[in-house]
């Protein structure tokens, strides 16, 4: 395996991102008001009850309110958008706004990329981080393009992100660069 120098000299490009994409699903900011409407239940429940009626199902309403809204809104928010970058070593996707969850992947563990033209939530179990044992692993934040990655160890990565082909020509010629 060649060396980021030696790779950074045959293909004639900076250190830095050579690609980077984005994709975005703005359907997913109802969810999050969703979540956050369960938030202010829960946070209404503790404050303006009397406790005098159980405490027992009332803390529970109060906990279960919270943790659905923790839960709805970290599932939303943290698939609203995906940032895509490509450089000179990896593949790496960012999730939502604080970038997590996060995967990085060496182009040196790639085997091929693909363009794929149409991307459905439904095909992979709906948005998110989706591990389907027939298709691999994805992260779906809308339908539309992605990028298809079929890994060394036979695995399938893929990931909704706009300008994918463009993606996938860079992610292309860094892999015949570093066959050579």
């Amino acid at each position: 395996m060649r060396n980021v120098s030696t790779l950074l000299l045959m293909t004639g490009h900076p250190p830095g991102p050579l690609w980077t994409g984005r994709a975005s699903n703005r359907a997913q900011w109802l969810l999050a008001a969703a979540g956050a409407a369960c938030l202010a239940l829960g946070i209404q429940l503790a404050v303006d009850n009397s406790w005098t009626n159980g405490i027992v199902p009332l803390l529970m309403s109060v906990v279960g309110c919270l943790a659905a809204g923790l839960l709805i809104l970290y599932g939303t928010l943290a698939f609203v958008h995906v940032a895509v970058t490509v450089d000179s070593e990896a593949l790496v996707v960012r999730c939502g706004h604080i970038g997590l969850p996060r995967r990085t992947i060496r182009l040196a563990e790639v085997v091929s990329a693909e363009f794929v033209p149409r991307i459905t939530p439904t095909h992979w179990g709906g948005w998110g981080y989706r591990w389907r044992p027939e298709k691999g692993t994805a992260v779906i934040v809308r339908r539309g393009e992605g990028v298809e990655l079929r890994l060394d160890d036979g695995k399938l990565f893929t990931v909704t992100v706009d300008d994918a082909e463009n993606a996938v020509r860079v992610i292309r010629a860094h892999l015949r660069a570093l066959a050579r």
